[in-house]
């Protein structure tokens, strides 16, 4: 999802992430956004088919099923939601669907799209049994949903021909095809159109022990040789999240030619991450700064984002959407009604004493 762009809300209005933030996120190396124009989906690293898929074995399961059973009654599958984190593998997917159901597939993007005519150019140029990849789907505007919901139900779009009253509207049949809509804000989606996918797909971060497969066989495919206990530290330092684990391979590989190695062992990664300044919990610099802030300047919390952002000279909303989902889903801190506390874990990770009274459940 660009950062730079605008989002609407569930009634259509709109809220803009500033700039600042953006090119904050943007420069993260643990950044689950792309990079420095990093493309989305890397073309080299993405597996071509569900079998080459590494990791979410129960959605693998359940659409191998649905593409399967699709597949045998010889007709297009149900259109298919695709909902989770950036960086999870959604436009991968997307292509993998394509390739097991062996159609073209047709790639555009909700911010691309400005105007309904937009959305009807594409739809009236489908072929029978074509993939329709609309990223960032939460961000149509709203006359291109409604024109959406017709085609996704009906297969048909409505052709307006003229201007003011003497305006007439030509239905237009559509082939039928399938929509793979992918979103990070499913809840943002109106409800009218995520009734109309048949089958919603739910991706979630990785575990450690699936992310060091997925780093292992990105490594033989970039020729990086790299032995078990490199792959599983370049895990544990990766957030659960395939596009930062394969940033990160690659940074390890400039690592070892710079160096002149043959081969990448853990040292090898330890060495190349602290030169960026990321941790063995995957924690960088900005995540190091706010807990430092919490526990060195605020004893531990609670303390205000206003003031906790100004601490670590960043703006607030940088502190609340960039740092702090990781830090919370990861234990690091809590959310409380009078503000940021650091858990136990924060404390122990910055290699400090609680304060007497901590609570052992934090």
């Amino acid at each position: 999802m660009s950062l730079y762009e605008s989002e609407l809300d569930a009634n259509g209005a709109g809220t803009v992430q500033s700039n600042a933030d953006a090119r904050e996120e943007s420069l993260r190396m643990v950044s689950a956004s792309p990079i420095n124009g990093e493309p989305v989906s890397d073309e080299e690293l993405r597996p071509s088919g569900l079998d080459e898929f590494i990791g979410q074995p129960r959605l693998k399961a359940q659409m191998k099923l649905f593409l399967n059973a699709a597949i045998k009654r010889g007709v297009a599958p149900d259109h298919i939601l695709l909902a989770g984190p950036p960086g999870l593998g959604k436009t991968t997917l997307a292509m993998i669907v394509a390739h097991e159901l062996e159609t073209p597939i047709r790639i555009t993007s909700g911010p691309a799209i400005q105007h309904a005519g937009d959305l009807a150019s594409i739809l009236s140029s489908l072929e029978e049994g074509e993939v329709l990849f609309i990223d960032e789907i939460h961000r149509l505007p709203r006359p291109a949903e409604e024109l959406l919901y017709i085609a996704m139900e009906d297969f048909r779009v409505d052709v307006v021909v003229g201007k003011g009253p003497g305006a007439s509207s030509i239905p237009l049949t559509l082939p039928r095809f399938t929509v793979v809509g992918a979103t990070t804000r499913e809840g943002m989606l109106p409800s009218p159109l995520r009734a109309r996918f048949g089958f919603t797909a739910h991706l979630d971060f990785y575990p450690r022990d699936e992310m060091r497969r997925l780093i292992l066989r990105s490594a033989t495919v970039l020729g990086v040789s790299i032995d078990e206990d490199a792959a599983d530290q370049l895990a544990r330092r990766s957030r659960g999240t395939p596009r930062i684990a394969n940033r990160l391979l690659r940074r390890v590989r400039d690592w070892a030619v710079v160096h002149d190695l043959d081969h990448v062992d853990i040292d090898a990664v330890t060495q190349a991450l602290d030169l960026y300044q990321i941790d063995t919990e995957g924690l960088d610099r900005l995540d190091m700064a706010v807990l430092k802030a919490i526990c060195g300047s605020f004893n531990g919390g609670p303390v205000g984002l206003n003031n906790l952002a100004a601490m670590v000279g960043e703006e607030s909303e940088t502190v609340e959407t960039v740092c702090e989902p990781y830090l919370v889903r990861e234990g690091f801190m809590v959310r409380t009604p009078k503000g940021r506390v650091a858990t136990l874990k924060a404390w122990r990770h910055l290699n400090l004493r609680p304060p007497e009274g901590a609570e052992p459940s934090f």
